[in-house]
């Protein structure tokens, strides 16, 4: 079976309710319909009520099953702004500001998920990565147990030889510009309790590099072998069974034959499952790569690190995409409490 269409039964087994802020975007009220007539839970759009119904009789997409929310009309607003005003006292916002502020689809949402109201949070097919991510960071914040908020894209190409059968994880590839070791390490290790999480497959991770063990010399090869090292320590730490290794090439972490070549006793090299590449700059580049040359389906951005379940899918995302990346965020959320201990997530040091 399918990756997503393993994901897409299982969550059917046990729904979820997702809350979608862009609700008058025309793949975001398809991906909702959808999300509904699978059977997979319960999909909340945020907009005004008339300009939602509008963009759907236009696009002749049914609301059946539907719930549409507008946050200047709801009765959980004055609560959400007071709520809001005292997380972020410490930048003298005041109630006003608040106010306007909660307004916008994408800060009620993650309000929404914060207060448990939604089990999850899909947005950005129409918005910058910022407008998405800077709301979940000040409300829902990073977990507790976690040091690091990062992104993970699932990717489902054609051929089934790489990864496990045809699936590939890729980390970061939509948060942080230039991980630091420990960054790097934290990347790698939520990654893999994804890959667990989602497909209950052992996680083979290769942190890449242009350097496959010492066939080069550089200051950032330095900084994937010393990820590579914390990653194994953070793993064996929190009870994940996984194999990492690293610095590996991409060709090496994925083609059988040239890692025999290169790495021969290597227990990823070849057979890979997820990949964590050393910076945003190649993760962004490298997974739309994949996606548009490869035309693989792209699942994500996944985050990771945050205390409650959460994507920021990307403006080239179709429908299908955007029910894909729904039902990982639904999934993730019959568990969470696994990766992340159960806590308050909108308590803590204050995102900036």
């Amino acid at each position: 079976m399918r990756f997503i269409a393993h994901i897409i039964e299982k969550l059917q087994r046990h729904p979820k309710r997702v809350v979608f802020p862009e609700g008058t975007e025309p793949r975001v009220l398809q991906a909702a319909r959808q999300f509904y007539s699978l059977r997979l839970g319960a999909p909340v759009l945020l907009g005004d009520r008339t300009q939602v119904k509008q963009a759907a009789a236009e696009w002749n997409v049914s609301l059946e099953g539907v719930r549409i929310i507008n946050p200047a009309e709801s009765e959980d607003l004055p609560a959400f702004v007071k709520r809001y005003e005292l997380l972020r006292r410490y930048k003298g916002v005041e109630e006003k500001e608040a106010r306007e502020t909660m307004l916008n689809p994408n800060y009620y949402g993650a309000m929404m998920l914060a207060m448990h109201q939604v089990d999850g949070f899909i947005s950005g097919a129409k918005q910058s990565s910022g407008s998405v991510l800077r709301p979940l960071f000040q409300i829902v914040k990073v977990a507790p147990e976690a040091t690091t908020a990062s992104s993970c894209m699932v990717m489902e190409v054609e051929d089934t030889r790489f990864g496990d059968e045809g699936t590939l994880f890729m980390a970061d590839c939509g948060v942080i510009p230039e991980p630091t070791v420990q960054q790097l390490a934290d990347i790698a290790v939520s990654t893999a309790d994804l890959c667990h999480q989602l497909t209950a497959i052992r996680p083979r991770v290769a942190l890449l590099s242009f350097s496959t063990k010492g066939s080069a010399t550089h200051a950032s090869i330095g900084r994937v072998q010393a990820a590579t090292a914390l990653a194994q320590k953070l793993a064996r730490e929190k009870g994940l069974e996984a194999d990492f290794d690293g610095e590996l090439q991409v060709d090496a972490a994925l083609i059988p034959e040239i890692a025999s070549r290169k790495l021969p006793e290597g227990q990823v090299a070849g057979r890979a499952n997820v990949l964590i590449f050393p910076d945003l700059n190649a993760g962004n580049i490298g997974s739309k790569l994949i996606q548009h040359v490869a035309k693989a389906h792209a699942y994500g951005q996944i985050l990771l690190g945050l205390g409650r379940p959460a994507a920021d899918v990307s403006r080239g995302s179709n429908a299908h995409d955007v029910l894909g990346v729904a039902a990982i965020v639904g999934v993730q959320a019959i568990a969470y409490k696994d990766l992340y201990p159960p806590e308050d997530f909108t308590r803590g040091d204050p995102a900036g």
